[in-house]
């Protein structure tokens, strides 16, 4: 890149992995994608609010991956995922896809899926697409999965799957969005989604060939709101769990997001009832961060555009379709079975474009042969073998309508601008401790059991293990280093100017050191103009009324050709 000194670092050497635990054929992949969630709302963060226990056993069972970066908005983060490239360069930087949008990610992008099954994959996908459908060349069976089951708009309700759309000069749209491939999937009505979701996967790994590698995108609508009225859904049952917090919005979010915990340790079971989970590698992370709530539980989330949630990223600034830390850094992790002998808490520097490119080359690809405009990084090696991260720069976005940019470098971060004039620029979603936290329910929860087969013994049986498993959760907890300032704190960028953290001292983003780092912002400054000139104009069109569920039995559903 032109005017930025770049990283270099050369892996010449193969990846030995330990016998016992290790790959021996193409290994099946399950890409879980929750949708919406906090960086505070995952117990192996440190929160003690929602314990979340498979989850968690996945965590400390892998490896924790505390410095990985999104976007800030659901459309352009699973650009980014499906095409290793910043949406920049496809014009998809800005606001989501609108139900009645036609618009779509260029059909000239080949998509992930389509490389692997170039591979010999099964591809599946199932739950959020949110990237185009208004022609049918843009659905999911046509850009690389073998199957879809799910919702092509950006979220739907959990029991009557309806997505509910308002549209200047047009009003409200209603309707229907769930499918199995083309043929619209109406006895789902009245089961939860979440479950729903899960059952597909279940589903899928049970009948899935075993001489053919499985690779599964399973994108939850957890725990994004659904419609008005009815933000937050969950069984009572799982809201009765959580009496202690006082809240009752925030009391059915940690149902949702207890849901989710189960959806996955079902996932890890059933791979594991397969006999699948030994040569099997999983990721889990969230596609933004959350819409969030301040101390007397009014939600942020429509100042900044986007539907409430009452999920948390303490203790980060900012909130989803921010730029600040908690909007664009995703509880995120992996789990393979040779991190499971040495898993730890990783700082090493990931965007969500790495994934085609990483997974790839662990699915046996050569990522050489990989287009030479993608952005993503192959990061494989430098995970299996804890080698420093392979990229030093990340884009975080460029709205060239918003005037709102951010890049990193190394520890280094520079903002220029604001969203919604600055007012989400505080510290929302502070929790209290409610529960201790139980080392035991990871152990013993069906991720963990799971897990625990792969070895000798459970792996946290021992005390010392235990004590192990609290020092990786300490390790992955963020503490700010002086008084970060709550909801109503005010950015410390001065109007129109750029801003500079050092988030290596300062992950909390509480002190511009811009005047007093003037070569670094000025290095900073130049990679955000260098991008600036590959950005493509946002894509996104004028709402079409031809979209409207009305004219298609109530349905969301293609509607040109």
């Amino acid at each position: 890149m032109e005017g930025i000194a770049m990283l270099p670092i050369l892996v010449t050497f193969a990846v030995v992995l330990p016998s016992a635990m290790s790959i021996t054929s193409k290994p099946n992949i399950v890409f879980i994608m929750a949708d919406d969630l906090g960086w505070n709302d995952l117990s192996f963060h440190g929160s003690d609010e929602i314990p979340t226990p498979n989850i968690d056993a996945l965590a400390f069972n892998g490896v924790v991956l505390n410095n990985m970066y999104t976007q800030p908005v659901c459309t352009p983060s699973r650009v980014a995922l499906m095409t290793g490239k910043y949406p920049i360069k496809l014009g998809m930087q800005g606001p989501p896809i609108y139900g009645a949008e036609p618009n779509g990610l260029s059909l000239s992008e080949k998509l992930l899926p389509e490389y692997f099954r170039e591979l010999g994959y099964t591809t599946r996908a199932i739950g959020k697409w949110h990237l185009g459908y208004y022609r049918t060349a843009y659905t999911p069976t046509r850009r690389g999965f073998d199957s879809h089951f799910g919702y092509y708009t950006g979220y739907i309700s959990y029991y009557d799957y309806i997505l509910q759309d308002v549209y200047q000069n047009f009003g409200e749209f209603h309707g229907f969005d769930m499918r199995r491939n083309d043929t619209i999937a109406w006895d789902v009505v009245g089961k939860y989604a979440t479950d729903v979701f899960t059952d597909e996967a279940v589903r899928l790994i049970k009948t899935q060939p075993t001489d053919k590698p499985l690779f599964m995108y399973l994108a939850h609508v957890a725990v994004h709101t659904g419609n008005r009225g009815k933000y937050l859904e969950a069984p009572q049952s799982e809201i009765n769990k959580f009496s202690h917090i006082l809240d009752p919005n925030r009391r059915t979010y940690a149902a949702m997001v207890s849901k989710l915990d189960e959806s996955v340790g079902r996932v890890v079971q059933a791979l594991d009832e397969q006999k699948m989970l030994h040569n099997t590698i999983i990721v889990f992370m969230s596609d933004n961060g959350s819409p969030s709530f301040d101390d007397s539980g009014r939600n942020f989330g429509s100042a900044a555009g986007v539907t409430p949630n009452w999920g948390s990223n303490f203790p980060y600034r900012g909130i989803k379709n921010t730029l600040w830390e908690g909007g664009v850094k995703s509880p995120s992790l992996i789990w393979a079975p040779h991190f499971q002998e040495n898993p730890r808490v990783s700082k090493q520097l990931m965007h969500i474009t790495d994934w085609l490119p990483t997974l790839y080359s662990a699915a046996g690809g050569n990522p050489g042969f990989l287009p030479k405009d993608m952005d993503g990084t192959d990061q494989w090696t430098a995970l299996t073998l804890n080698l420093p991260s392979q990229r030093n720069f990340v884009l975080l976005n460029i709205d060239e309508k918003q005037r709102y940019a951010a890049i990193i470098k190394d520890s280094w971060k520079l903002i220029v601008g604001a969203t919604a004039n600055g007012s989400l620029d505080g510290f929302y979603g502070a929790t209290r401790p409610r529960t201790p936290y139980n080392v035991t329910a990871v152990m013993y929860s069906p991720a963990g059991r799971a897990l625990a087969r792969l070895s000798d013994a459970l792996p946290y049986a021992s005390a010392a293990g235990a004590r192990d498993l609290l020092a990786m959760r300490y390790e992955s907890t963020v503490r700010c280093g002086q008084s970060a300032g709550g909801p109503r704190a005010r950015s410390p960028c001065p109007t129109g100017e750029a801003c500079l953290f050092d988030l290596l001292a300062d992950p909390c983003e509480t002190v511009n050191v811009a005047k007093k780092y003037v070569a670094v912002s000025a290095q900073l400054y130049e990679a955000l103009k260098y991008y600036r000139r590959l950005l493509v104009p946002q894509t996104n069109k004028p709402f079409d009324p031809n979209g409207n569920p009305a004219r298609f039995n109530g349905t969301w559903t293609t509607w040109t050709y």
